[in-house]
């Protein structure tokens, strides 16, 4: 992470693998590559018990898990959104905590910010969220292989509204 260019790399593997979801609170993304971060595996869940959030269910988060990989998309941010994405991840209520990774790209190691939730408890995800994800996964090009381990991937069958209706305004607004 580089604090004399002003920006810095962020590994999103979870929601803000959209750009529209990660622009709605931090309009300085810009796509860098995809990238494999190997030994961790991707998990949904909460940080409480029983929690309700904006999603309805599960969100993403990563384990460590040796030989296991997680993919997904390097960001590019202005310094300036470091304080808007980490609350996004609810870093000051401490839902999750940043985490420094080495991400294998094509052009070799890049070194990111990423978010690991904490007091994991497993819970499955909307399918509001897990479309989010797909999305994401499909917009970036990740492997096929990976999008469809993603698209395998049980929901709780919850039906209403999400964050995912705001995504869709801000998709038609552009």
């Amino acid at each position: 992470m580089s604090a004399c260019s002003g920006r810095f790399m962020y590994f999103a593997f979870g929601s803000n693998l959209l750009r529209e979801r990660l622009q709605l609170a931090n309009p300085s993304a810009v796509f860098s590559s995809t990238g494999r971060l190997k030994d961790y595996e991707l998990n949904f869940g909460l940080w409480e018990k029983h929690v309700d959030n904006a999603w309805h269910g599960g969100v993403a988060t990563i384990e460590f898990c040796r030989g296991a990989e997680v993919w997904g998309v390097i960001w590019t941010l202005s310094n300036e959104n470091l304080t808007s994405l980490d609350n996004q991840e609810g870093v000051d209520l401490g839902k999750y905590s940043p985490l420094e990774v080495s991400v294998e790209t094509e052009k070799g190691l890049v070194l990111c910010r990423t978010y690991q939730m904490n007091n994991f408890y497993a819970c499955p995800p909307s399918p509001q969220y897990k479309q989010v994800v797909c999305l994401g996964a499909e917009q970036n090009g990740l492997p096929l292989e990976y999008l469809k381990r993603l698209e395998a991937i049980q929901t709780n069958d919850y039906s209403g509204p999400s964050i995912l209706d705001q995504i869709r305004t801000a998709k038609t607004q552009r």
